[in-house]
């Protein structure tokens, strides 16, 4: 007799709880891109709601319908009902990248040759579009390789470049946006760990993080009603909303041709974010999911080529929360919630409107959260004598956390950023070059030591020096450790100077090690390495 298994259900009382924190995760990124344009550049806001965030909600609501779709096999295929779907959103890194590095000079570079500033923001608008649609295609080129890139690295290098970032970039940066209002902030994320880590109880059986959420975001107005507000506290402007849907478009074959001088920042953008689809399979599969990664990625391509298409200017990637997502009871409902609301509501202008009114302190601590559940998951699923082999891997998102904090204008002056970057400090190379060269292509940096590491640990000292062979290659030409403050890439002879000497120096420090490590695997061990053999 042929046991006929029931059909997973589409909606448990987890997924909403998963909603809510996907969402706001989303809704925080298109926050920060509209505070950077407009807040920084000046930039038009009727381009960037109109124009920029119904594309880029659509690019949203593709890759979740599909990852959705992907859950709901994976779960009928295995028989089980605890299967989580992969949560997609825009990627916080590149969306700020583009934001402060691509779109924001361009719209600056277009006002300077006489453009009025909409005209700017148009052709900045066509040229957001065209980058997405240049990153889309590179990822769905490299999406054929990610089963092999998973097979190649070990788990610790694949787990804690992603808990590296967690850490330092997705928890510390909004950690800080959450305390610029501190009683709004440290509030919500008192409550976010109390119902999500402690597991405490709340009233009526309500969703955790919705219940945060709102709270947060009433004690936010109420304070500033009160006149207790944390300074700078202001009143949102309401305005109607305004539908605009994302139809495809040509417009962005106008924008090819600029792309050009921006590759050196596109194509690591693309590269990182296959990179970080790799990862985020890997995390999956140790909580238990076993998406193919080839699948993974070409979701995340398709998406992001459909955003581009669209009008969008941000790139989508699968979230590395998918097991804090799990944690919270979420399973497929909440994707295809998430998809739906930013999806429509980017096309219905609600979206727009809600990024106007939500406050920084309540949606940063929800981001908060998620990176403190990536990193001890990275702990949890990796053998433990790999630990410090993860640890090192963290260190360049440090660096580039303060490559991104010392380069920000507000802070030091450009010109001073230059003198800094080539200052002669008596010994050694520049200390401000060195962190930005260790910062550029932090992702990828980070897994190559740590694999590098973790094969020293088991005693495959050959593959250890193939890694740093690997990672001398990457960085001759920028893919790591750029000499340009932007981390774009280059031909190597093309540098002078001192870019070329700090190049250099990096290449000749990969190949000094590799070189060791092949001379070391030479010797003959007496004994198995004792590290390797421990218990984990």
């Amino acid at each position: 007799m042929t046991t006929v298994r029931p059909a997973p259900r589409w909606f448990v009382a987890g997924d909403l709880n998963g909603f809510f924190g996907l969402v706001v995760d989303n809704l925080s990124i298109l926050g920060f891109i509209a505070a950077a344009l407009i807040g920084i550049f000046g930039f038009p806001a009727d381009v960037v709601f109109q124009r920029m965030f119904p594309g880029t909600a659509f690019g949203v609501l593709v890759g979740n319908l599909a990852y959705t779709a992907m859950a709901r096999r994976l779960a009928a295929r295995s028989g089980r009902d605890d299967v989580t779907a992969m949560p997609l959103g825009l990627d916080a890194p590149t969306s700020i990248g583009m934001a402060l590095l691509v779109l924001g000079p361009a719209f600056v570079g277009y006002k300077a040759t006489g453009l009025d500033p909409q005209a700017a923001a148009i052709a900045t608008w066509k040229l957001g579009m065209a980058s997405l649609v240049v990153m889309g295609a590179l990822k769905f080129v490299l999406s054929f390789a990610g089963d092999a890139v998973t097979r190649l690295m070990p788990r610790a290098a694949l787990l804690g470049s992603i808990a590296g970032i967690a850490l330092v970039l997705m928890g510390f940066l909004p950690l800080v946006e959450a305390l610029r209002s501190p009683i709004v902030g440290f509030t919500t994320l008192g409550l976010l760990l109390y119902v999500l880590v402690a597991k405490g109880p709340l009233p009526l059986r309500l969703p955790g993080v919705f219940v945060a959420f709102v709270f947060g975001t009433v004690l936010y107005y109420a304070l500033g009603a009160a006149g207790l507000g944390a300074p700078g506290f202001a009143w949102p402007q309401a305005g109607a909303l305004q539908p605009a849907l994302p139809w495809p478009t040509l417009g962005f074959v106008d924008g090819l041709p600029d792309t050009v001088a921006y590759l050196p920042l596109l194509l690591p953008f693309g590269l990182l974010m296959v990179v970080g689809g790799i990862n985020v399979s890997e995390s999956a599969r140790a909580a238990g999911d076993d998406y193919r990664t080839r699948d993974i990625l070409l979701v995340e391509a398709f998406s992001t080529l459909v955003a581009g298409v669209c009008g969008g200017v941000a790139q989508t990637t699968p979230y590395i929360g998918q097991p804090a997502y799990k944690h919270m009871g979420a399973r497929s409902g909440y994707t295809l919630l998430t998809g739906l609301f930013v999806g429509l509501g980017g096309m219905l202008g609600l979206v727009s409107g809600l990024v106007q009114w939500l406050p920084l302190a309540v949606l940063a601590p929800i981001i908060v959260y998620v990176a403190l559940d990536i990193t001890t998951q990275a702990f949890e699923a990796t053998p433990r004598r790999h630990a410090t082999a993860m640890v090192l891997g963290f260190l360049p998102s440090v660096a580039y956390l303060l490559a991104i904090k010392v380069g920000n204008p507000a802070w030091i002056a450009p010109e001073r950023f230059a003198a800094l970057m080539a200052a002669d400090a008596g010994h050694g190379l520049p200390e401000l070059a060195v962190i930005v060269t260790l910062g550029n292509g932090f992702i990828i940096t980070a897994m190559l030591w740590t694999a590098a590491v973790v094969a020293m640990i088991d005693g495959q000292l050959r593959r250890a020096s193939a890694f740093l062979l690997a990672g001398a290659a990457l960085a001759a030409f920028g893919v790591i450790h750029s000499v340009q403050p932007q981390g774009g890439i280059y031909l190597p002879w093309t540098l002078d100077g001192l870019p070329r000497l700090i190049a250099w120096q990096f290449v000749g420090a990969y190949l000094a090690l590799a070189a060791l490590m092949a001379l070391l695997s030479l010797q003959r061990r007496a004994v198995p390495n004792p590290a390797a053999t421990a218990a984990d």
